[in-house]
């Protein structure tokens, strides 16, 4: 995600549809005076403060407080309240930038010692005020030498002057400069009356909303951390304040209630509560040990999606955790990946000359495979399949839990096709791709075309014409598939294009899970060929494709998405049978032995603990069906469903339970 601020790209989902064509000159002001709800306005696709002058002629778009570029706006706005606030309390503190992000907002600040949560109430209270005083937002635009000399004492804010004309670092640094202009926005109280006075200001490209007043009380200061300096480990470490806005404080609320859920459902809470998986300094950052029931988990995960493969088309093949350095140069990846693979491994002193990298990618040795003999046109589409386990070397700063870690486990599948058969590949991976995310209980999702940034074309390989040719194969299945299509210009790998499916939970957050990506780069670089039906070689189209992605991040989002209630299909513990006294002992025992027998996980409690001990820890293992035996349930030839949900279902047959059981298993029932 970047955390570049506006001004941004026009946003569809912003599109009042009520569009004003200025008739003599005004301001946005003055053009929406009766719009309350509207802070901004779209120009020629730039959004720009309302207090601009317009000339006749011009097309004006409204955007309210509440639209996507509304919010960034508001939130930026409050960034800016944030830093004055801080400079209130401690006039020696540096500014560093201040961008709206996902849900909130951040400002870093050069400070003598780290904030306190003590320090963030006092912040929250100082901001209050300044928002209640309804300042003025005032743009001015200044020269360089200007801007020098006004911010004299902010070293990182004339380190940010010399970038005019463009940064390309995604690092919120677009707040402060970009390409035109340079400005300045000051915060004026009293704006309009001969005592107006300015009582603070910043280097920023804006806009702004009119006033502080508009922020209202939908803000909170939520944590501080340490960060970089424009994210390079190279530059001093500073202090970053993170806040959230909301244009009211009943959306705020529902923001921390969601907040408060999604910490409920954390998947490393959980997987500790039930004993999946755990972290050890001993091994190292972000590399996961799974422990018997997350490794239950992790099996069937596995086992699903290599006879789907299978059942697709795919033949399953198996690479080397490491390989010589030199065929991620041929593949590209070293150029342009190096970042994030581990370091070179030298193993002059073993006898084997060359320097070896951890494996961070698998096509490399899919590509080695088709080429290890001649193919012919009849055997495409050629599908390679394998579990990678692949090592990126991520920042610890971004490693978390199961959904961001350094050793991870790939469904990676590898399509070698000629370029006629591209788009029906392509749409046989797609159709795959969400047929696995519905029969995981995933069925709200989107996608999202990456394309390559044409600005940048130096961080992407092949001829304009390759990218046309392969982004409208892409595009036109994506369309096709009926599915709403985000565009994510600039985020293609250096490769190629790619769709990935933009994934909602049960409780609405978006995750990226499976990719296709459209891949002319590689075939290329290793020369692979195929004899077309006239004789000639040709060089085959390769698709790359991962279901899951990874198969840890993957646990990691279906975790919190059930909040550790799996279905009864995926759930480690499937069964538990709870007798009610030690007489009934046996009788589950010989239960659960005819589960067992139909290939179900079930397990009888035997331990000294009282009944509703028993009952108690099946529900904190969200066991998905808990099977009750007495005297009366004996006597019947019966057991007592206990669910999830507190209910019970008693006197039920023990051959009905059984087929009940194994049915909502086949049938992966959503229980």
């Amino acid at each position: 995600m970047s955390d570049v601020a506006s001004p941004m790209p026009p946003n569809p989902d912003d599109a009042d549809q009520d569009t004003v064509t200025v008739q003599t000159p005004t301001t946005g002001t003055e053009l929406f005076a009766d719009r309350k709800d509207v802070v901004v306005m779209r120009v020629a696709g730039e959004l720009l403060d309302l207090s601009r002058d317009l000339a006749p002629g011009t097309v004006v778009e409204p955007v309210t407080i509440g639209s996507p570029d509304g919010l960034a706006v508001l939130r930026h706005s409050a960034a800016h309240v944030l830093a004055q606030a801080v400079q209130q309390v401690n006039p020696d503190a540096k500014l560093g930038i201040g961008p709206p992000v996902t849900d909130g907002f951040y400002y870093d600040f050069d400070v003598a010692t780290p904030f306190t949560p003590e320090d963030l109430k006092s912040l929250d209270k100082a901001m209050a005020r300044i928002i209640r005083e309804g300042q003025t937002f005032r743009r001015r635009v200044v020269t360089e030498d200007e801007a020098r000399a006004e911010l004299a004492d902010e070293p990182y804010k004339l380190e940010l002057i010399g970038l005019k004309g463009g940064s390309s670092d995604d690092d919120g640094s677009s707040v402060e400069v970009g390409a035109g202009e340079l400005t300045i926005y000051d915060n004026v109280r009293g704006a309009g009356r001969e005592s107006e006075t300015v009582v603070w200001k910043d280097l920023c490209r804006g806009p702004h909303l009119p006033s502080t007043k508009l922020i209202g009380n939908g803000v909170q200061l939520m944590r501080n951390a340490a960060a970089y300096w424009r994210g390079s480990e190279k530059n001093p470490m500073l202090q970053r304040v993170y806040g959230t806005a909301w244009p009211s404080k009943d959306e705020l609320k529902a923001y921390l209630e969601r907040l408060a859920e999604a910490e409920r459902r954390d998947h490393r809470r959980i997987g500790a509560e039930m004993d999946l998986f755990s972290f050890h300094d001993e091994v190292g950052s972000g590399l996961p040990l799974f422990h018997p029931k997350g490794g239950v988990i992790k099996r069937v995960m596995e086992d699903y999606v290599r006879q789907r493969h299978i059942e697709e088309g795919f033949s399953y093949v198996g690479t080397p955790h490491i390989t010589k350095e030199e065929l991620f140069y041929t593949s590209g990846h070293l150029p342009y990946y190096g970042d994030t693979m581990f370091p070179a491994l030298d193993l002059e002193d073993v006898g084997d000359h060359g320097r070896y990298r951890l494996k961070a990618m698998n096509c490399p040795m899919h590509n080695l495979i088709f080429s290890s003999r001649g193919r012919s046109y009849r055997e495409l589409p050629i599908r390679l399949f394998e579990f990678g386990s692949v090592y990126r070397y991520e920042k610890s700063g971004v490693v978390q839990g199961l959904t961001r870690v350094r050793g991870l486990t790939q469904d990676d599948s590898h399509s070698y096709v000629t370029p006629e058969q591209a788009p029906a590949e392509v749409k046989h991976l797609l159709d795959f791709m969400l047929s696995v995310l519905r029969d995981f209980g995933l069925d709200d999702f989107y996608l999202e075309l990456s394309t390559r940034d044409d600005k940048k074309t130096d961080k992407f390989v092949g001829t304009d014409e390759d990218w046309a040719k392969a982004t409208a194969v892409l595009e036109e299945v994506a369309v096709s598939s009926g599915l709403e299509l985000v565009a994510d210009p600039g985020g293609a790998a250096f490769y190629g294009p790619k769709i990935s499916v933009q994934t909602k939970d049960a409780i609405g957050r978006t995750w990226q899970m499976g990719t296709v990506q459209y891949d002319f780069n590689q075939p290329q670089g290793f020369g692979l060929e195929y004899t077309a039906a006239d004789g000639t070689k040709q060089q085959p189209v390769m698709i790359h494709s991962a279901k899951f992605g990874s198969i840890e991040r993957f646990m990691g989002v279906l975790i919190e998405h059930y909040a550790g209630l799996f279905p009864a299909w995926l759930a480690p513990v499937q069964v538990l049978a709870v007798p009610v006294a030690e007489a009934f002992d046996d009788y589950l025992k010989d239960v659960v032995a005819q589960l067992a027998a139909r290939g179900i996980r079930a397990e009888t409690d035997l331990s000294d603990d009282r009944f509703g001990k028993k009952i108690r820890n099946a529900s904190k293992e969200k066991v998905p069906f808990v099977l009750i035996a007495g005297g009366d349930d004996v006597e019947a030839g019966a057991v007592s469903f206990r669910f999830r949900d507190g209910t019970q279902e008693n006197g039920v047959p023990v051959a009905d339970a059984i087929e009940r059981i194994v049915a909502a298993v086949r049938d992966r029932a959503q229980v």
